[in-house]
Order: structure tokens, then sequence, then C-alpha cells
């Protein structure tokens, strides 16, 4: 396979997707700021490069997945940035979460140059990164996303491009709303059942049948019922990009109460030391206020 795939980010998402663009057979060339993502991508098969500007000097299609704008501004923009590295006719594809703003900023840098960019943020965590079934939202040029859409098509099950530049930020802040809704429910829920004496797992499989059904409660189950934390989509991102959430929302004057109160949530775990845990740790808060762990006997108290 001819095109040259630059990778930037090899986080609890970014690892896995490259590692299917491996399998898919592109090149890949790749850097990251800790070395250790980066030495076991090049065991599997990658190029090292000693820093972004290298890797968008190699590639036809350069993909980044960060933590925020400071990160994405950082390795993208200005005189030292990779997409001033990026050769004419290249395309540059930011697939983490940044802001709206941000993703026209550099549209409109990498359009001076004659580089193509695409935000595209995703969603389905890490089992949909493992698994390349993510949901690709994506704003830009419909020419570019048709360009990059075999290469969406490793990654992800569903692409979905929702308009210009930006708009694909603006529908993965819509989505990171709606995320967070669900997981501080879906606590509250577990805890009311439980405290009534009802199983946790079987609240799971009797509501799982009906209109509440969502994939947040398939894939992190296990987690909510075991009292695992372990990240699949850390807290202190999702704390992030409620920020962007709350931030677009005060622009444009769209109350968002529901998203405040979550975010408030989330503050608090971070607050408790608990930030890099997964979103499924609302689940303590949610038993911390009704003074119950689910599973436990709610004639014994927490």
């Amino acid at each position: 396979m001819a095109t040259t795939i630059g990778f930037i980010g090899l986080g609890v998402m970014g690892a896995p997707m490259a590692r299917n663009l491996l399998a898919a057979g592109y090149e890949v060339v790749a850097w990251n700021r800790s070395p250790g993502p980066l030495d076991a991508l090049a065991e599997a098969g990658a190029r090292s490069a000693d820093g972004p500007a290298a890797v968008a000097a190699e590639a036809e299609v350069l993909i980044t997945i960060l933590s925020d704008d400071a990160a994405v501004r950082a390795v993208l923009g200005g005189p030292d940035g990779a997409i001033a590295a990026a050769r004419p006719g290249a395309l540059v594809v930011d697939m983490g979460t940044a802001s709206p703003a941000l993703a026209r900023e550099l549209a409109a840098e990498a359009g001076e140059r004659g580089v193509g960019f695409l935000d595209a943020p995703v969603s389905g965590s890490d089992v949909g990164a493992r698994d390349g079934t993510l949901s690709i939202m994506v704003g830009g040029e419909a020419a570019d996303v048709e360009r990059a859409r075999p290469v969406f098509e490793v990654l992800g099950a569903r692409v979905t491009h929702v308009g210009a530049a930006g708009a694909g930020q603006v529908a993965k802040a819509c989505n990171q709303v709606v995320v967070a809704v669900i997981f501080a429910g879906l606590s509250e829920a577990l805890v009311l059942g439980s405290k009534l004496g009802v199983d946790p797992a079987a609240i799971l499989d009797a509501v799982g049948g009906g209109m509440a059904a969502n994939r947040i409660m398939e894939v992190r189950r296990d987690n909510f019922l075991d009292h695992d934390f372990a990240p699949g989509f850390k807290i202190d991102l999702h704390h992030k990009d409620l920020e962007i959430a709350l931030g677009a929302s005060a622009e444009v004057d769209a109350p968002l109460p529901l998203t405040a109160e979550v975010q408030q949530m989330l503050r608090q775990l971070r607050a408790a030391g608990h930030g890099e845990e997964d979103d499924s740790a609302l689940l303590r808060i949610a038993e911390q206020r009704a003074a119950h762990r689910i599973g436990d006997d709610p004639a014994r108290g927490s």
C-alpha cells in the first residue's frame, strides 16, 4: 500500500489506532512525546521519527490524536509545527478532541500552505480503537474527506461528514455531553436499584432491554459491577471535553445545566485524585451521596 501515514499521539486511543493501520498494510511513521509507546509501535513495524516536523515531512496523510488545544497547537501550528513541515498536497487529520475554534484556525493555516486539513474526532473509547469500530465525526472539505475515507474505514465503523472545518469538533462536543450525562445517570440508577435490594447486574440486564439501552451499559458493564475504574477514557480528558462544550455554549447562549452538574462531579473526582480513572468512576460520587456501595446488602449500610 503506497500511502505513508504519519501518526502523532500514541495514548490509550492512538496506539491501537496506529496498530490497526499497520495491520491494514499502511506504512506508518510515528512520534510520541514519551518513548515507551513509540518503541512498542516500532516493534510492531512502524518507523520512528524524531519529532512532529520529521513525521510530517514524510507523510501523505498525517494523523494526530492529542490531549488538548495546547498540545494540538504545539504540534501542528506555527513556523516549526507539523503543518509548516508538511508537503504541499498532504492531508492533516486531527482525530483528538479540541475546540472548534482551533480546528478552524488550523484549517486556515493549512490552506495557506496548500495542505488539506480535517478535524475528525472519534468516539468509541479504547474498545472501539482496538476493534476498529470508532465513530468518526469529520469537519472539512468534502474532497479531503473522500481522500481520507480509506484510512477512516480502517479505524472506524461509521464516518460522518458533519460540515465545514470545526463541525467535527462541534459534533464531538455534543457527543461528550450525551456520554457524560449517561455515565452519571447510569451511576445513580445502579445505586438506587442496589440500595432498594436489587442485584445491579439484574438491573443492567433489565434496563438494557428497553428504551434506556445504550452502548456504555454494554462496554462498561464490568467496570461498574466490579468497581474497576481502569481507564478506557480518563476523567481528566472528559473534564477537558466538557470545558470545551460549556465554553462553546456560553458563546451562543445555549444553557447546559445537566452538563454543568456532571462537570462538577468530574471536578470532585479530580480533586480527590481520581482524574486518571475511567468515566465509570462517576459511580463513586453516586455511592458517596447515597452512603451505599452497589452490590452490598442495603441493610448493612455502606
